[in-house]
């Protein structure tokens, strides 16, 4: 008998192993097949990172500029490659031979592409432990499943496949140190989630747009360890053992990483790496923020300025924002941005939510749509961000999406759009098919399984998000199939990205109020499927 009540038990725990390596491995299939597509000039950083770190000593690899593509990850990362190149001898020497620029041999294709493959070990680990933080619901249909389908967005997240597969970097691995570091703080396992964290600041710098998330959850959740009847904070329950212990792992975690260039007395150098200020405010390929909107009206108010004579054409700067060029420019009309202007907007912008977590933390909900807002605030608003950034926004958000309805709306808005924003990535013709039916497979899925899982209440969209985002089908058409075609082509060469650019700027502003409105509202009302 007893056995008999355990039975059903059993097939369904292997019912849910089945479909997630199913699932995971049907994507490195996936990947695999993609080992010979485009691959961009981050290829060729990564070669390069490799053959420093295994030909050069320790203290030449932040130094070494034989490349134009010098080291500017954190010493972590460093190591990564390190790591890595004891196993790529064994692929091709040459490979690792620094003076060797551009090499891409079938063994140095190949062994790249599998590492990638590889490190996303990480990436499947962790999405196994996000779904363990989710509550299942009463449904047997596994379009019902928020684990199931939290697991399809994360592992066939269409962004992750062509910038990790195609263009190529290690985001997957990346993004796994990341999400397991969510997941423990859902686990209430914080010190395992700081740890993570850290360890992910020092593999890349970049996630430090996320760091008020967790120094302000960590301070008012952990180290406070209680909260008086109303949810104020009750001061006697602070924990100096806690914070104490906090600082230890991070300053741990920093002087394992850094530790070798500060006795070399390199930080200044390592620094001036990580944090290269004269690149302009916009990457060659503007991404969907705030800056391209305020570029585009700029542009606007200088041709409307010359049209009726407000502006001498020849006093204007010259419109190299417009160039597809990796440089500072000056604005013609609006007041130029500088770098310190753009830290202050960005603080300005996730102040709000720090300031509800410390108020109202709502959990480690509340600190997830916090991390959000940071991640996405810092895209909109930031010095220099590169499109991929979006995705830091996107992922962490498909865990808000299968538990609110609300977060699901919001999800489909910027992932549609973010996504879409990354097609330039892949400006060749035979991955133009490969890109157009893995955003079309990976939105499909998006709408039908979140709107399954959202069965009441109607549509998850309105008539006019529906019809801006419908506005991207055409918006491709022009500018892959007949802006080729005309005269202006040779002549604005860099208008097609511009198009990209702002229409999809339009997406993710809109995507970023509905957010804020969430969290300001204190809209929590959730499906049965929440997170613990």
């Amino acid at each position: 008998m007893s056995a008999t009540w355990h039975l059903p038990k059993v097939v369904n725990r292997l019912l849910e192993i089945n479909w997630f390596y199913s699932l995971a491995l049907g994507v490195s299939f996936l990947k695999c097949l993609l080992i010979n597509a485009y691959h961009s000039t981050d290829f060729e950083v990564h070669r390069n990172w490799l053959a420093l770190t295994h030909s050069l000593p320790v203290s030449q690899w932040y130094y070494e500029a034989t490349s134009e593509w010098t080291l500017d990850y954190p010493p972590l990362f460093a190591w990564f490659e390190y790591g890595l190149s004891h196993i790529a001898r064994f692929f091709d020497k040459e490979m690792l031979v620094v003076q060797n620029l551009n090499y891409a041999s079938p063994a140095t294709v190949l062994f790249q592409r599998l590492s990638v493959i590889v490190a996303d070990v990480v990436f499947f680990y962790a999405v196994k432990e996000c779904c363990k933080c989710l509550r299942e619901g009463k449904g047997k249909d596994l379009l019902g499943k928020p684990s199931f389908i939290l697991t399809v967005l994360l592992l066939w997240n269409f962004g992750l496949l062509i910038v990790d597969h195609i263009h190529f970097q290690y985001n997957g691995f990346l993004f796994g140190v990341l999400l397991l570091s969510i997941a423990r703080h859902f686990q209430n396992r914080h010190f395992e989630g700081a740890l993570l964290f850290s360890v992910l600041l020092n593999l890349k710098h970049i996630y430090l747009y996320i760091a008020p998330a967790y120094g302000i959850y960590l301070l008012r959740c952990f180290c406070f360890t209680q909260s008086n009847a109303d949810g104020s904070l009750q001061w006697r329950s602070f924990s100096v053992v806690r914070l104490v212990t906090l600082g230890t792992i991070v300053l741990s975690t920093f002087a394992v990483s850094f530790g070798p260039f500060i006795a070399l007395g390199q930080l200044p150098q390592v620094l001036s790496r990580l944090f290269p200020f004269k690149r302009g405010l916009c990457h060659a390929y503007w991404a969907p923020n705030i800056w391209a909107l305020y570029n585009i009206a700029d542009k606007a108010f200088s041709i409307l300025g010359v049209k009726f004579k407000l502006l001498d054409i020849n006093k204007l700067p010259k419109a190299s924002m417009t160039a597809g060029l990796v440089q500072e420019f000056q604005h013609s009309v609006l007041p130029s941005v500088s770098p310190l202007a753009t830290l202050v907007c960005t603080l300005l912008s996730i102040l709000p939510a720090l300031f509800k977590i410390w108020h109202r933390p709502n959990g480690a909900r509340g600190f997830l749509r916090c991390l959000v807002i940071c991640a996405l605030g810092s895209f909109m608003f930031g010095w220099h961000v590169h499109e991929k950034a979006i995705l830091m926004a996107i992922l962490p958000l498909s865990l808000l999406a299968v538990e609110s309805r609300e977060d699901a709306r919001i999800f489909l808005m910027l992932s549609v759009t973010g996504h879409y924003s990354l097609f330039p990535l892949l400006f060749t013709t035979q991955e133009l098919p490969i890109k157009i039916f893995l955003m079309l497979l990976f939105t499909i899925f998006s709408l039908a399984s979140l709107k399954t899982l959202f069965r009441k209440g109607g549509a998850l969209l309105n008539p006019l998000e529906a019809t801006y985002l419908l506005g991207l089908i055409p918006l491709e058409l022009i500018c892959e199939f007949v802006y080729p075609l005309t005269v202006w082509q040779k002549t604005f060469p860099f208008l097609p990205l511009m198009l990209t650019s702002v229409y999809c700027a339009l997406g993710v502003t809109y995507a970023f109020i509905r957010l804020y409105i969430s969290l300001l509202t204190c809209s929590d009302t959730t499906k049965k499927t929440k997170m613990q």
